[in-house]
């Protein structure tokens, strides 16, 4: 790709079994689906307070972080592994779960505010606002007091089909922002209609 190839790759969550299926954790979900895709095992790293894995996608060596000290606190995570392995901010993407849009809908850019998400102000805080994000839609609940409880909810049955299929296009989307280049990546996840019968 054009400028800066991904070399790390971040999927905002909270740890704990608790939180595993809640639609805050769609980021994770996402470094989970790579990870198995690629071959890749997390193995816990304290000195970076997160998870990590290393794999290769499109010819690339890439690191996959899902950082462990809670999602208000993500940007610590990101901060020590992209310091430590001199990965440059345009070189990092972030994945993480958005509001703003409805749930099977994913959404690929550079750049931006954090929109509300505490995550991703973290990440911001610690690393400037240039870093690649991967957005999974999981919908609005209409009512901004109702917003704590419907991100650390789990989906019905129907949502989560559509968030499922929302994490393997963001999935398949990462090969191709890769090796062929942020603008391909982009047609191809912005034209696709969210379905719930995407291929599993």
């Amino acid at each position: 790709m054009a400028g800066e190839a991904i070399r790390l790759i971040v999927g905002l969550g909270n740890p704990g079994t608790e939180y595993a299926r809640t639609r805050h954790n769609a980021g994770f979900q996402l470094a989970d689906e790579l990870a198995a895709r690629y071959g890749a095992s997390f193995r816990s790293e304290p000195r970076h307070r997160g998870e990590l894995a290393r794999t290769r996608i499109a010819a690339q060596d890439v690191w996959l972080l899902k950082p462990m000290n809670y999602m208000n606190h993500s940007g610590d995570a990101v901060q020590s592994v992209a310091s430590f392995y001199k990965v440059p901010v345009e070189a990092i993407l972030v994945a993480y779960d958005e509001l703003d849009f409805p749930a099977g809908v994913v959404r690929l850019k550079q750049g931006g505010g954090a929109a509300g998400h505490n995550g991703l102000r973290d990440v911001i805080a610690q690393m400037g606002d240039g870093f690649w994000r991967l957005r999974i839609g999981i919908g609005h609940p209409g009512d901004r007091a109702q917003v704590l409880d419907y991100v650390l909810g789990r989906p019905p049955a129907a949502e989560a089909q559509l968030l499922r299929a929302a994490v393997v296009a963001a999935a398949d989307s990462v090969p191709v922002l890769i090796g062929e280049g942020a603008q391909i990546a982009m047609n191809r996840l912005h034209t696709r209609e969210p379905s719930a019968n995407d291929p599993n």
